[in-house]
């Protein structure tokens, strides 16, 4: 077999009588392209350009929406709601305020006034726990009172005890209790000594009419029993009181009357020997 010829003019292909070149077929998704880029089809080319026009604009407008919502996230995120702030600037009022007092407090700490607890002395205890039992029949003294220790005085006092003016309300309460109930008498009912105390008393005709507390009927006798015992110093009942002195014995209340110089006391402690008498004979 001879060899062909070749010089430089011979064309650079393979000589293969047997075997064919076979041509290359392109990517259908190219010849789709390409098809639409032909200048004979028009209507897909517009259509294949208005398509690609489309995609970039949707592309950019969602790319620049992701841009500004991200911006407005963090920018939501680094500023604080209008509760946060509202609550912020109340926190900062307060605390303003609270330094404005602290200050003033701190300039005045040494001026400052601290009122003592409110305490009764004997004569005093004795006119408020007298007022306090004789106002209404249904008062009480508790049962957790220790007889033998002065007794609270916002338990038998209806005032503010702590106020500023609770002195000068201590003095007048106990300037009218007497004054209402001159003759006061703390007795025993089944007693032969609180009975010949409450028949004196009866034959002097007493207006106002004598304040007697039958001790040994009461739900407090328990208390209110030695609680006398301490504040007038007498070892049993009865005890008379007249304008708040009390008289300690019914021995000594019969020699005053015999003498004159109970009818006396009692006048000069509000009481009007006779009173009542003189009313039934006006009657």
């Amino acid at each position: 077999m001879s060899l062909p010829r070749i010089n430089s003019r011979t064309p650079l292909h393979q000589f293969n009588n047997d075997d064919k070149q076979r041509p290359m077929s392109p990517n259908p998704h190219v010849a789709y392209i390409l098809g639409a880029l032909n200048p004979r089809k028009p209507k897909q080319r517009t259509t294949f350009v208005a398509l690609i026009i489309l995609v970039c604009l949707t592309s950019y407008i969602f790319i620049a929406h992701s841009a500004s919502l991200s911006s407005s996230i963090a920018l939501r995120r680094s500023e604080p709601s209008s509760a946060d702030q509202l609550a912020l600037a109340l926190e900062t009022m307060q605390n303003s305020r609270l330094a404005d007092i602290s200050k003033g407090h701190g300039s005045r700490k040494g001026h400052k006034h601290i009122r003592p607890p409110l305490r009764l002395d004997s004569a005093q205890e004795l006119a408020a726990v007298s007022s306090f039992l004789a106002s209404l029949p249904q008062n009480v003294i508790p049962h957790h009172v220790d007889p033998a220790l002065p007794v609270d005085p916002p338990l038998v006092l209806d005032f503010d005890t702590r106020g500023p003016r609770a002195r000068e309300e201590v003095r007048a309460m106990v300037e009218d209790v007497w004054l209402r109930n001159p003759v006061f008498v703390y007795s025993k009912h089944y007693s032969p000594a609180s009975r010949e105390l409450k028949s004196i008393l009866s034959n002097l005709y007493l207006l106002p009419a004598p304040t007697i507390i039958d001790v040994d009927l009461r739900e407090d006798a328990d208390i209110l029993t030695p609680m006398l015992k301490r504040l007038t110093s007498s070892p049993d009942l009865p005890v008379l009181l007249v304008g708040g002195k009390p008289i300690y014995s019914v021995e000594k209340v019969r020699e005053l009357e015999k003498s004159g110089e109970l009818q006396k006391i009692i006048t000069a402690a509000g009481s009007l020997v006779n009173g009542s008498k003189r009313k039934k004979n006006r009657k």
